[in-house]
């Protein structure tokens, strides 16, 4: 036997003579004796040992057989995957004038129609007749979704009713900036399926304000929060905000008002904080200059250290270190934009040559457009951190070099973050979701 070349090996600060060990592809985390690493080395380990280690994710074989496991990695999940999933993008209109804002000049007076969200229903009956389903779940997003309420409301009804028929589990829930998400609708909506909604405070009052005001230039952070604390309890809370190199170092402030104010950790799901990333010229706001390119930035290293351990430190959860993948290799989800064009990330909505379908007629072969299997490649096969990583970010590479070819390399991010966050699992017991 010999370690798995997903493996990471820190030395236990606590302990001299003992290392951390900790698997990028099982996310198991466990302490060993020095000793130990020398006896894999020579196979002389006891058969409970060897069986531990095997389950664990630290050792294999054969590395070619691992290595021929992870090629086949993406095929597998998809094949036992039973659950179809739809980011389904209800306007490109908001209520906020955010200086980030996602879809930037994309954004406009454009709404699905309930003739698109029948066809929508109708896409997703085909799938349940393909068989094997047993979970739907859509994201309703913008925009603001929640201005096209009624619509979501005739969607939810009938897709419910559609999973019902075919003993097949569904939910919903959003991606909103907050504002709309009142009680009264939350009741409403509930009867449906509702079962999470993702909020984002990008800080405490003062920044959250002058990055995310309603259009007529008042702050919305009242308003959030308001609703936030009038849905605690009746759905999952999820927060989200996004900072920069300017202002992250505010957003401690927002948890702290957090406690003040009685929105205590059991209140709030997770939180996780991001960069605001640049956008394409021609997208990208024409006023704003400052997100990030790429998460090797050296500032987006420290701030994402930094963030997740006040997030944690003060009692709140947040994602556990674990494998991902991109959307783009999962076949089961998608992102199905308002007049029915389907993309596979919600930052490729409207891009020249990169929508895979539409459905009304199905999804075409994306392979070659997407560059799909990017990371099927000597350097990242033989990186410790691809179950991590998958070739990274495809929609960044695609901003910062006009294309996707090749990958979004998060080495440099990973050297540096990597041994603190599993640190910081390991001290506040960071669970899977």
């Amino acid at each position: 036997m010999i370690l798995s070349k997903y493996c990471k090996i820190y030395p236990d600060r606590e302990d001299a003579d003992s290392l951390l060990l900790f698997s990028t592809i099982k996310a198991s985390i466990i302490t060993v004796p020095r000793s130990m690493i020398a006896d894999i080395e020579k196979d002389n380990l006891s058969e409970e040992e060897k069986e531990t280690l095997v389950e664990l994710g630290f050792i294999v074989k054969d590395w070619n057989e691992e290595k021929l496991k992870m090629l086949d990695l993406m095929n597998r999940l998809n094949t036992i995957n039973k659950k179809f999933e739809a980011v389904l993008v209800m306007n490109l209109d908001c209520n906020l004038a955010c200086k980030y804002c996602f879809e930037g000049q994309r954004k406009g007076k454009f709404y699905m129609t309930p003739e698109t969200a029948d066809a929508f229903v109708e896409f997703v009956e085909g799938r349940t007749k393909e068989g094997g389903l047993e979970q739907i779940s859509v994201t309703f997003y913008g925009g603001e979704p929640l201005l096209s309420k009624e619509l979501i409301i005739y969607t939810a009804k009938k897709l419910k009713a559609l999973a019902e028929s075919n003993g097949i589990e569904f939910s919903f829930s959003f991606i909103t900036n907050g504002t709309l998400l009142t009680l009264d609708t939350v009741n409403k909506l509930k009867t449906y399926g509702l079962k999470s909604a993702l909020f984002t405070l990008d800080g405490h009052r003062d920044v959250h304000n002058e990055f995310r005001p309603f259009k007529n230039g008042k702050g919305s952070f009242d308003t959030i929060f308001r609703n936030m604390q009038e849905i605690c309890g009746l759905v999952d809370i999820q927060l989200g905000g996004n900072f920069t190199k300017e202002n992250y170092m505010e957003f401690p402030r927002l948890l702290d008002y957090f406690t003040e104010m009685g929105f205590t950790p059991e209140k709030v799901s997770t939180i996780k904080f991001d960069p605001v990333s640049k956008e394409s010229d021609g997208i990208a706001p024409p006023d704003f200059h400052d997100g990030c390119e790429t998460i090797n930035e050296p500032w987006i290293i420290e701030a994402s250290i930094f963030l997740r351990e006040e997030i944690l430190r003060r009692g709140y959860r947040t994602s556990k270190v674990t494998p991902i993948a991109c959307m783009i290799e999962n076949k089961h989800k998608m992102v199905v934009n308002y007049n029915g064009d389907i993309y596979k990330c919600p930052g490729l909505i409207g891009r020249e040559g990169l929508k895979v379908g539409h459905i009304s007629s199905g999804i075409m072969n994306y392979k070659q457009s997407h560059n799909l299997d990017n990371w099927k490649n000597e350097r990242c096969l033989d990186c410790e951190y691809l179950p991590l990583c998958f070739g990274g970010c495809r929609y960044m590479k695609l901003v910062r070099d006009g294309n996707m070819n090749g990958v979004d390399c998060k080495k440099p991010y990973f050297d540096a973050v990597l041994e603190q966050l599993v640190l910081q699992d390991i001290k506040y017991g960071v669970k899977a979701e």
